[in-house]
């Protein structure tokens, strides 16, 4: 039995749910998971069974270990230290990258091997910052193994410095017992109904989702839902909403876009059944921000039986194949998403091919209870390998 700790600093943004489903199907029978956090919220939402929450530690605990990282004494939290000897921990994940490079002092406390997984921001906008570039050799050179996504990603942290012996591709995993497969079919003269589902961040570029609609509905009679908003101390999010909303008036679509803002998970995909294409055009950011590997909703949607309508961006062309099992244009390329979508609607007869080959893929590489046998066979892949 491998003993595990998975650090984040908080458990669990609705934002994160790919996390959750890592630690939540590891085999029980092979993988012991713990979680540490800084905080928690949602826990009705993300279960599970040992939580050890840093607010919820002793007053003096508290005060002690966060006066030591005020000081600059101490980068690691010692609360997740001491839990991960206390549970005589094998391996420590730390999720994200930065977390994994805060994190280096607590895995030689503990006396355990480390492994961090990068996601995006870490490895595309962290990653343009000198400071972040030192501090991400430092990682390279003290952890033990490297998870990335998808080829996409694992190629940019090699370039970042990570040697290649470290380096893992590990797909993120879907539930998908939870998402039956309903292909979805349309007919001319029906409406055509789009979900939109994310963060209101410049790398989703709902704007540009959003003004090719606009261009469609000429055409196409359309109905459009948003699930997701912006951050309210975010000043960048903020900026994209005005954006939005701008784009959403200048088309006359006001009565047209169900703004539903952030919602449940479980209503993410109880929405998703009710629509016939999920549009989520990537783009790089100015900041450099991306989405690294591919967004989860769009393996989600499209393992659903739902047309995914998207962009040529990091490895979302390694999860779907243009023209064969979703549609794909360029980063912030409005005609080419109006062209996408205008070939979803004068060929709805292509859509069976595609929405099968979509659901294929994702059972082969993307089911949650595979890759739960696959993390647990890298983490006792790193113990075995760990010096005596």
């Amino acid at each position: 039995m491998i003993r595990v700790v998975h650090s984040t600093p908080v458990w669990l943004p609705v934002t994160q749910t790919w996390i959750h489903t890592q630690a939540s199907r590891l085999p029980p029978d092979r993988v012991e998971s713990h979680v540490v956090c800084e905080r928690s919220e949602n826990l009705d939402q993300f279960p599970v069974p040992r939580l050890h929450d840093f607010s919820k530690a002793g007053a003096w605990e508290r005060t002690w270990d966060r006066g030591l990282r005020r000081l600059g004494l101490r980068r690691h939290l010692g609360y997740l230290a001491r839990t991960a000897r206390r549970v005589k921990a094998d391996v420590l994940h730390s999720h994200f990258g930065d977390v994994a490079w805060a994190n280096l002092g607590a895995a030689r406390a503990a006396g355990c091997r480390h492994a961090a997984t990068f996601y995006g921001y870490d490895m595309s906008r962290l990653a343009r910052s000198p400071a972040w570039q030192s501090r991400f050799r430092q990682l390279f050179d003290g952890v033990d193994r490297v998870f990335c996504e998808g080829p996409h990603m694992a190629r940019r942290v090699v370039e970042l410095g990570c040697p290649e012996s470290k380096m893992r591709v590990h797909h993120l995993g879907i539930a998908l017992e939870r998402l039956p497969f309903r292909p979805r079919s349309w007919a001319p003269g029906k409406v055509l109904k789009v979900l939109i589902a994310a963060t209101f961040t410049e790398k989703k570029g709902i704007p540009y989702a959003l003004e090719a609609l606009g261009r469609l509905r000429r055409q196409v009679e359309v109905e459009v839902t948003v699930i997701g908003d912006a951050r309210e101390e975010s000043a960048e999010n903020q900026s994209q909403k005005r954006k939005i909303l701008s784009t959403i008036s200048a088309h006359g679509m006001n009565d047209r876009v169900r703004l539903l803002g952030f919602q449940p998970h479980a209503r993410m995909i109880e929405e998703a059944y009710a629509h016939h294409v999920f549009l989520s055009p990537s783009v790089a950011a100015a900041d450099g921000d991306t989405e690294g590997g591919a967004p989860v909703s769009i393996l989600e949607m499209a393992a659903s039986g739902m047309l995914v309508v998207s962009t040529r961006h990091c490895d979302i062309p390694n999860v779907l194949e243009d023209g064969r099992s979703g549609l794909l244009a360029g980063e912030r390329d409005v005609e080419g998403l109006l062209d996408r979508l205008l070939v979803a609607v004068r060929e709805p007869q292509r859509w069976p091919d595609m929405l099968a080959r979509a659901r294929a893929r994702i059972e082969a590489e993307f089911d949650a209870r595979i890759q739960g046998e696959r993390l647990a066979s890298h983490y006792e892949a790193l113990v075995k390998d760990s010096p005596a």
